[in-house]
């Protein structure tokens, strides 16, 4: 909702500037649309950014939880101990686990609502190390999780150096994609320019410049794309899949 809100007022915003600055409601209403849509794909990637993090910070709970493991501490001890040492962006997360434990006592729920939480590949493959380890003795936990962290720590330095590689190919879609606007926002100060847009068949160029804009920026988005590893771990969670 708040992504929402935030896009209508910069849209609103963006409109009445335009409309002050060109004179001319169609143009002003296309820069509007743009704006949102700029605004908006904007914050959706602070959400994709903050979920980068997560996923980068699984290596760094498997060296927390081999640290407190060969320092004695228990399993639950380990894992309730990341809400206080572990990343700051999972300390929430494991804090309601630390709750969800002193509550109702049993680990395995507390480890699935923990899974739930995060439907990940690489979440769901510690949790399930550790339910294994639970169920089964852990005298091989030690060897899983060294062998896990350094599965997702190149797995995390493969797609990072694919997303460099991409950058600035997406770097250069979009300055291709805003030079036409930001040229039709300078021509627009001029009276002709103004006239020609304001009449029908000047908004129908703005609107299909919009339409085929957004085709090539979801495109675009499309081509560099990288898959997510599917998860495998998921019957435990119930009904969910």
């Amino acid at each position: 909702m708040r992504i929402y809100l935030r896009t209508s007022v910069f849209s609103i915003m963006a409109t009445i500037i335009t409309l002050l600055f060109t004179h001319t409601i169609s143009i002003a209403l296309a820069f509007g649309a743009l704006v949102a849509g700029i605004v908006f794909i904007t914050l959706r990637g602070k959400n994709q950014q903050t979920e980068s993090s997560l996923i980068a910070a699984w290596p760094e709970v498997i060296d927390h939880l081999m640290s407190g493991i060969q320092s004695g501490l228990s399993l639950t001890e380990s894992l309730a101990d990341l809400s206080t040492r572990g990343p700051e962006i999972l300390r929430p997360a494991f804090t309601d686990f630390r709750n969800s434990l002193y509550k109702h006592g049993d680990v395995g729920e507390a480890i699935g609502e923990l899974k739930s939480l995060f439907h990940h590949h690489g979440s769901d493959q510690i949790f399930e190390a550790l339910l294994i380890s639970k169920s089964l003795g852990g005298s091989e936990l030690l060897a899983i999780l060294r062998t896990l962290g350094d599965f997702l720590r190149q797995d995390l330095a493969l797609r990072r150096e694919i997303e460099v590689k991409h950058s600035w190919i997406k770097n250069s879609a979009h300055l291709s994609a805003a030079a036409p606007w930001m040229l039709l926002l300078l021509l627009s100060t001029q009276e002709t320019t103004a006239a020609a847009y304001s009449t029908p068949t000047g908004g129908a160029i703005l609107f299909a410049g919009l339409i085929m804009t957004a085709i090539a920026y979801i495109w675009m988005n499309h081509l560099g794309h990288l898959p997510q590893t599917p998860r495998v771990f998921t019957g435990n969670e119930s009904g969910t899949h």
